[in-house]
C-alpha cells in the first residue's frame, strides 16, 4: 500500500546514518550545476552529520564535469564517465551497482530536487517502507508555476499509464530512496530512457511505497533532455514492465490486437485485388494471405519480440501450421456447440461462431507462445 511519508514543520530532529548514504546523480552536460549541487549537499551533509558518498554518472560530457568535481575539494564526491550503454537510466542502474553504502537515493543535477528533503526519506525508510519518492503531487508537494499546461498534463498521463504498475502518485519522480540490500536482489533491470524509479518499483515488486512532498524547482543552468524521442521511449518501456509484471495476459492482448490489424490487411487486400477485376477465389486467397504474412512479421516483431533472433523461416512454417490447426479448432467447436447445446437460431449460430474463434484464437496463441515462438531459457 502506498503512503505519504509525513512533512512536519520545524527543523528535523539529526539523523544519523552509521552505515552511510550513497547519492547517485546521472549527468550529461551538468558542469555549471555541479558546484551548487555539491555546495547544498555538503551543507546537509554537515548540518545531519551524513556519512556520504557522491557519485556522478556521467556520459562522458567533455564539458568541464571532471574538473568542476576535482576542483571542489569534496573526497566523498567522485565521477564515472561512462562510454556505453549510455542514458539515464542505465546511468542509474550502473551508479547503483557501484555505491558502497546501504542507502541509496538518485537525484537530477539540474537543482529541481532538493537535497534537503533526504533526511525525512531516510526516515521514512527507517520506518520499514520500502522505496521512498521526493513527490510532486502529494499534499505539501508543488512545482515551479511557469511549468505550463502541456507539461503538467504530459506528466498527469505518464503518471495515469503507469498506474497498472504502481499506485504510487508520483512514480514518474527521478529523486527516490531505497536500501541497497532490495536493490541487489534482483539482476533483471533494462530500462529504457528516464523513468528508472519506476523499473525499480516494478522489477523488485514494492509495495510499500511512500513519498514525501518536494518543491520541483525548473532548472537554472543548462538544458533540458526530455525531447520527444524519450517520450516515445517511455511507451516502449510502459510495455517492456507490462509484460514482466502481467506476463502472457499482456502477450495474448498483443496476439489479439495483431490478429485484429490481420482482418484489416485481409478486406485491404480482398479489396484492392478486386479492384483488378481478379477472380474472386483469387481475391479471397490472396487477402488471407497477405494477412497471414502480416500477422507473422509484427506477432514476431512485437508479440513474441524476444524470439524474433531466431530462424525466420522455420518460424513462419510452425506460425502457419499453429494458424491452420486454430482454423480446425475454431471450425470444429462451432459445429459442436451448434449441434449439441445451442438454439438452432440466427442468434445460436452467431454465438457458436463466437466462441469458435475464442477457442481457435486462444490455441493460435498457446501454439505460438510455447512452441511457435517458445522461450529457449526458463529462470528457476
Amino acid at each position: 500500500m502506498d503512503q505519504t511519508a509525513n512533512n512536519a514543520g520545524g527543523p528535523l530532529a539529526t539523523i544519523r546514518v552509521e552505515t552511510g548514504l550513497s547519492i547517485i546523480i546521472p549527468t550529461y552536460r551538468e558542469a555549471k550545476n555541479i558546484p551548487f549541487i555539491l555546495a547544498r549537499i555538503n551543507a546537509l551533509r554537515q548540518e545531519q552529520n551524513l556519512v556520504l558518498e557522491v557519485l556522478f554518472m556521467d556520459d562522458n560530457s567533455d564539458d568541464g564535469s571532471i574538473e568542476a568535481i576535482e576542483q571542489s575539494g569534496f573526497d566523498w564526491a567522485r565521477i564515472i564517465v561512462r562510454t556505453e550503454n549510455r542514458g539515464l537510466s542505465p546511468a542509474v542502474i550502473d551508479g547503483f551497482r557501484a555505491a558502497r553504502y546501504p542507502v541509496l537515493v538518485c537525484m537530477d543535477c539540474d537543482l529541481s530536487h532538493p537535497p534537503e528533503i533526504i533526511p525525512q526519506m531516510m526516515l521514512a525508510l527507517s520506518s520499514g517502507q520500502q522505496f521512498i519518492i521526493g513527490s510532486r503531487y502529494v499534499p505539501g508537494g508543488s512545482t515551479d508555476d511557469d511549468w505550463g499546461i502541456f507539461r503538467w498534463l504530459n506528466s498527469r498521463v505518464a503518471t495515469l499509464l503507469a498506474r497498472p504498475l504502481t499506485s504510487a502518485k508520483d512514480p514518474m519522480s527521478g529523486f527516490f530512496a531505497l536500501r541497497k540490500a532490495d536493490f541487489d536482489k534482483h539482476d533483471e533491470y533494462n530500462p529504457i530512457g528516464y523513468k528508472v524509479g519506476l523499473e525499480i518499483i516494478t522489477k523488485c515488486g514494492f509495495r510499500n511505497v511512500g513519498e514525501v512532498p518536494i518543491h520541483f524547482s525548473d532548472r537554472i543552468h543548462g538544458e533540458s533532455k526530455l525531447s520527444f524521442k524519450e517520450q516515445l521511449k517511455y511507451i516502449q518501456h510502459l510495455r517492456r514492465l507490462y509484460i514482466y509484471k502481467f506476463g502472457n495476459a499482456m502477450h495474448l492482448l498483443q496476439f489479439v490486437v495483431v490478429g485484429a490489424s490481420g482482418v484489416v490487411v485481409n478486406l485491404a487486400t480482398l479489396a484492392l485485388l478486386l479492384l483488378m477485376q481478379l477472380p474472386e477465389a483469387v481475391c479471397l486467397a490472396g487477402g488471407i494471405a497477405v494477412s497471414v504474412v502480416t500477422n507473422f512479421l509484427l506477432n514476431r516483431r512485437f508479440t513474441f519480440s524476444y524470439a524474433r533472433h531466431r530462424n525466420v523461416w522455420r518460424q513462419f512454417a510452425g506460425f502457419v501450421g499453429a494458424s491452420s490447426l486454430g482454423m480446425a479448432v475454431n471450425y470444429s467447436v462451432a459445429l459442436y456447440l451448434r449441434a449439441s447445446f445451442l438454439p438452432e437460431t440466427t442468434t445460436g449460430l452467431y454465438l457458436a461462431a463466437l466462441i469458435g474463434i475464442a477457442s481457435g484464437t486462444i490455441f493460435n496463441f498457446l501454439g505460438n507462445r510455447y512452441i511457435v515462438f517458445r522461450k529457449q531459457y526458463v529462470r528457476r
